[in-house]
């Protein structure tokens, strides 16, 4: 059983931006998170796409507050809490999570972009952010694995525009950092189900469409320092103290509560503003 991140793992993270932790979950953690996915009708009634501008669109669901089923004890179990905090260095809370969707053939992309840019928005001070995406499918560059530009949290804050539907980074300034690759290196973040990189809210990062016959779904989970309680009132909770959960617990869910998500508090597509509010900011 992977323990929680290894100091050379957290001097990584710092120094590039994020870490790739190799078989996080196990063959059976990850299992009943992908079947309960896939047979989860809720969850698919709350999904809602994401136009990408390039003609495809992406499909997700997003929800603030983990509950005491599979996707809450993923996002609450104390590998995952205890390496977030060690890499906040701070006490962590549960922000968001979202299940990706991107399905065989028409699965859209997304446009580079940092989750800071779409999070600063909501009244959080500092980038003392991190998402943690769990491959569920494998993910490879034909069916659009995430994409990272290495180190490009060091550039700070890009001002990100409307792509489609999709908040995107000033496209000048990525091409700019891409011209550098000895400094800001591209990488495809190929993986299997089960591992998980761990990445800093100001990593530049996208993917492409899933062109392929095979799904890429993905479930990401993002936490905020407590130290970064944001000022004001969003769609995403302020501080909320998290409770967090042995790792057993993934396994105990999966065989009590399979494919149950009603105590999920999903967050509807109405209610998804981070990226629209940056219209309204190019409005003014």
């Amino acid at each position: 059983m992977p323990a929680t991140l290894s100091d050379d793992a957290v001097r990584e993270y710092h120094a590039d931006g994020f870490h790739v932790a190799r078989g996080f979950f196990d063959a059976e953690e990850i299992d009943l998170l992908k079947r309960s996915a896939k047979e989860d009708n809720e969850l698919d009634r709350r999904s809602f796409g994401r136009a990408d501008g390039e003609g495809g669109v992406v499909r997700l669901s997003l929800w603030n507050h983990p509950g005491d089923g599979i996707y809450g004890m993923f996002a609450r179990c104390e590998r995952m809490v205890r390496s977030c905090e060690k890499l906040l260095g701070d006490e962590a809370y549960h922000y968001h999570s979202k299940m990706i969707l991107k399905d065989a053939k028409v699965g859209g992309a997304w446009a580079w972009h940092q989750d800071y840019g779409y999070w600063y928005q909501n009244g959080v001070l500092t980038p003392n952010l991190v998402s943690v995406f769990i491959a569920v499918d494998p993910c490879t560059r034909e069916n659009g694995c995430l994409q990272v530009i290495g180190r490009s949290h060091h550039a700070g804050r890009v001002n990100h525009i409307l792509t489609g539907e999709q908040a995107g980074a000033d496209r000048e300034r990525v091409e700019e950092l891409l011209k550098r690759p000895d400094q800001f290196p591209l990488v495809y973040v190929t993986m299997e189900p089960g591992d998980a990189v761990f990445f800093h809210s100001n990593l530049l990062h996208r993917s492409d469409q899933n062109r392929s016959d095979h799904p890429r779904w993905a479930m990401i989970c993002c936490y905020n320092a407590k130290s970064n309680d944001p000022y004001k009132d969003s769609h995403h909770p302020r501080y909320t103290p998290l409770s967090v959960v042995p790792d057993a617990a993934i396994k105990r869910a999966g065989v009590k509560r399979f494919a149950d998500s009603g105590d999920v508090k999903w967050l509807e597509d109405a209610r998804d503003s981070s990226a629209k509010s940056l219209l309204g900011d190019q409005n003014r």
